[in-house]
């Protein structure tokens, strides 16, 4: 028996590895949130305790309030960003399907171009795109992906972005706060808070994309100093004229 019509190795073959999530919706929001959070807040928090000389209640304030309205605002903005993009996609889709329908013939023809574009052979690209036709839902779906690179059914959440960003934020804004909280008099404990938070951040995003874990993590921590000295010093500045 060969491996063509042994149907064990048939069936074998056909799951033979799995891919991540990569339109979910999710993942997007939750890194950039964590990461905006982590940076910003504690930029925010740098240029405060440079300005008003580690202040704790100024310290304090400052970050709950950068906590609270960066989060809020991130998870804002995902929604209606997703939200906006969801539309878009889904008014192209009625555009596509009021194409099948009023030019059927036609935009079979436009698929059997686009396949024999790909390679295929004209008859059989002919072939293809007439059983793919049969059925107006199926083939709905194969010109939204052909043609616009989308799923109908498988379009981003906007609540999952946002809820995603918010809470990401959230916890990646926190972080700065933890050694004032504690009840840390000066900025070196937030420094190494932040700095080892950048850096894990960094590596954990290491595990979903091509990029080794240290390079990640040395890039975000990179980002996260030059932000929060540019903060900081901008605070000393200001702190100095006093304003």
């Amino acid at each position: 028996m060969t491996a063509e019509s042994d149907p064990t190795t048939s069936a074998n073959a056909e799951i033979h590895h799995e891919h991540r999530d990569v339109t979910g919706g999710w993942l997007r929001p939750t890194v950039f949130g964590a990461m905006d959070g982590l940076v910003s807040n504690f930029a925010l928090i740098a240029g405060i305790a440079a300005g008003s000389h580690s202040n704790l209640k100024s310290v304090l304030l400052a970050g709950f309030a950068g906590l609270g309205a960066g989060a809020f605002s991130m998870a804002a903005g995902e929604y209606v960003s997703v939200r906006s993009q969801s539309e878009l996609a889904l008014a192209e889709v009625e555009v596509e399907r009021t194409e099948l329908e009023r030019n059927p013939l036609a935009e079979q023809e436009e698929l059997a171009q686009l396949y024999e574009g790909r390679g295929l052979e004209p008859e059989l690209a002919a072939e293809v795109a007439r059983q793919l036709s049969k059925n107006k839902d199926e083939v709905l779906g194969v010109h939204a992906r052909e043609e616009l690179g989308i799923d109908p059914g498988d379009l981003p959440s906007p609540w999952v972005a946002s809820v995603s960003s918010l809470l990401s934020f959230a916890v990646g804004a926190f972080l700065p706060l933890l050694p004032y909280i504690a009840g840390a008099s000066s900025l070196v404990p937030t420094i190494i808070v932040s700095a080892v938070g950048l850096f894990t951040a960094g590596a954990l995003v290491s595990r979903v994309t091509a990029r080794s874990w240290w390079y990640s993590g040395l890039r975000q921590l990179l980002v996260g100093a030059i932000a929060g000295a540019l903060t900081f010093g901008l605070g000393s500045l200001v702190g100095a004229v006093g304003v």
